[in-house]
């Protein structure tokens, strides 16, 4: 598996905003935020239930692992997707940093990939609580 999953029953936008906020309790910013559903109607007037993909970064995690790997960029950020689902829930997946990550074979970026996977689990925990 390449990430971690679970199902918030939110309004939409209120689910960005404790996803957003779980995420900077562990120390990660936002550097992207990919409106999807707004891209594909725009581009191609297709409807999509709302469907964002939130680039979260932990400025002294990357810093790290460029140091470590200066093309890693490629593999970073680490991707959440916020997703309504047709029965109005909301569905939250946050990558794996150590399925992606294990592309490199560094023995620093494996460690780095561990303590991020942590961080990320404890959003996630901290969101299927509340």
């Amino acid at each position: 598996m390449y990430g971690f999953s679970l199902t918030l029953n939110a309004p939409f936008d209120a689910a960005v905003e404790k996803v957003t906020a779980a995420l900077q309790a562990e120390g990660f910013g936002i550097l992207a935020d990919m409106d999807v559903a707004a891209t594909l109607k725009k581009k191609m007037d297709i409807d999509r239930l709302p469907y964002r993909i939130l680039g979260a970064c932990n400025p002294p995690f990357a810093n790290r692992a460029i140091e470590a790997e200066p093309d890693i960029g490629l593999l970073l950020p680490c991707n959440v997707v916020v997703r309504q689902m047709a029965d109005g829930h909301i569905h939250i997946a946050i990558m794996d940093p150590s399925a992606v990550l294990q592309m490199v074979d560094k023995p620093e970026i494996h460690e780095l990939a561990a303590e991020v996977g942590e961080r990320l689990q404890r959003v996630h925990d901290s969101l299927s609580a509340g």
